[in-house]
C-alpha cells in the first residue's frame, strides 16, 4: 500500500513539475506575442496598407512595446526546459547557456524604442522607426529563437 502511495505521489509531483514548466513557457510566449502584436499587428499592418495610419494606435503600440521589452529579462529567468505545445517558435536553450549575452541584447531594443518616441508622425517615419526597432529585435531572435514548425 505504501508503495502505491509513493508511486502515485511521485507521479503527481512529476505532473505538477511539467505543468509548472509549461506555464513558464506560456508566459514567455505570451510576452513575445504581445510585442509581436505591437510590431506586426499595428506597425506592420499600417506599413502594408492593411489599416489606415492612426497616430493614437501607433503611440499606444510604441508605449506598450516599451513596457513589454522591460519584462524580457525577468520573464526569461526561469528555464522551462520545454516549449509551448503546438507553438511555431520557441526559446532556444542557448538563452540559459549564455544568459549574459541574451540579456545584453535587451538594452539596445529599449534604446531603439526610446529613440523613436515623438519622431513617428506618418507612415514614412513609422517605416524608419519600425526598421530601427526590428533590427535590434532580430539580433536576439537570430540567436535565441528556434523555429518549431
Amino acid at each position: 500500500m505504501r508503495r502505491i502511495a509513493l508511486v502515485v505521489g511521485t507521479m503527481l509531483l512529476g505532473i505538477g513539475a511539467v505543468m509548472a514548466q509549461q506555464e513558464v513557457a506560456v508566459q514567455q510566449q505570451n510576452l513575445m506575442k504581445a510585442q509581436g502584436k505591437d510590431m506586426y499587428g499595428v506597425f506592420g499592418k499600417i506599413l502594408k496598407g492593411e489599416i489606415a495610419y492612426d497616430q493614437a494606435a501607433v503611440d499606444a503600440a510604441l508605449a506598450d512595446l516599451e513596457v513589454q521589452v522591460t519584462k524580457i529579462a525577468t520573464t526569461f529567468t526561469p528555464n522551462p526546459k520545454q516549449n509551448v505545445k503546438d507553438a511555431s517558435f520557441g526559446a532556444s536553450q542557448k538563452i540559459w547557456q549564455n544568459k549574459s549575452d541574451f540579456e545584453s541584447k535587451i538594452p539596445p531594443v529599449s534604446k531603439a524604442i526610446a529613440e523613436q518616441k515623438g519622431k513617428i508622425k506618418d507612415s514614412a517615419s513609422l517605416k524608419t522607426a519600425y526598421d530601427a526597432i526590428q533590427d535590434k529585435c532580430t539580433g536576439c531572435h537570430d540567436d535565441y529563437r528556434v523555429k518549431l514548425k
